[in-house]
């Protein structure tokens, strides 16, 4: 078994019942999943668009990480995302963040996420959940990297998951 985390937004349509949706797909492949606060945050890379909610999700899975990127993509599809430009809106988002402590550079999976470090909006979420999780590239704890971003734009979302 592997812990995995992952990172899930939305800004289009009912944000919190698409999150909540996520979760409860992923809570069918993920035994032991645990999930941060929910946060509104800005978007990120284009700006035009509508405020994202954020959080960010622990498990345990026997998947390897090609299979479970494979069921990111197939859950998201399942909840309405269609593809668009990148960074652009979207229903929901599902992005593999770790795999235990594993490396991994392939052509379709980077693992760490590649720009995590630079995300307020995976960090803040993430440091609620494992503050002293150590990137496997950097060596620095997630409460460390979250201290060197820009967090003004992340705030505790005015609604939160239910049962």
């Amino acid at each position: 078994m592997a812990t995995v985390t992952l990172g899930l937004g939305s800004n289009l349509g009912d944000r919190l019942l698409q999150l909540s949706r996520a979760r409860e797909a992923l809570g069918q492949t993920l035994d032991h999943i645990r999930c941060s606060p929910i946060y509104e945050t800005a978007p990120w890379g284009v700006k035009e668009q509508p405020q994202f909610l954020n959080a960010v999700c622990q498990g345990m899975t026997k998947l390897d990480p090609a299979s479970l990127l494979r069921l990111l993509k197939q859950i998201e599809q399942r909840l309405g995302r269609v593809a668009s430009r990148p960074w652009g809106p979207r229903a929901i988002d599902l992005d593999l963040l770790f795999y235990d402590d594993r490396l991994l550079d392939s052509p379709t999976l980077t693992v760490p996420h590649p720009l995590l470090h630079e995300r307020a909006f995976v960090l803040v979420p993430l440091a609620d959940l494992a503050p002293t999780l150590v990137h496997p590239r950097t060596g620095t704890t997630i409460a460390e990297l979250r201290s060197g971003v820009d967090i003004s734009d992340v705030k505790l979302a005015p609604v939160q998951w239910t049962a």
